[in-house]
């Protein structure tokens, strides 16, 4: 089913708001943080999976 544009909208306000998270970590020691490593991970998982959603509701692949 395709996205609406208010969808669009929202997956892609989204991912700017998990690059700058982990941006503003990237600042951060991560001796510090528990599970830092697996924070990041799972940053950047968010991230691909919300770009994988728009790249197939275009049509697009990679």
């Amino acid at each position: 089913m395709a996205l609406t544009r208010v969808e669009k909208e929202r997956i892609t306000d989204s991912r700017h708001k998990l690059r700058s998270v982990a941006e503003s970590l990237n600042h951060v020691d991560p001796a510090k943080v528990p599970e830092y490593q697996d924070i990041q991970q799972c940053l950047e998982d968010a991230e691909k999976s919300l770009l994988g959603a728009l790249r197939s509701d275009d049509g697009t692949t990679n």
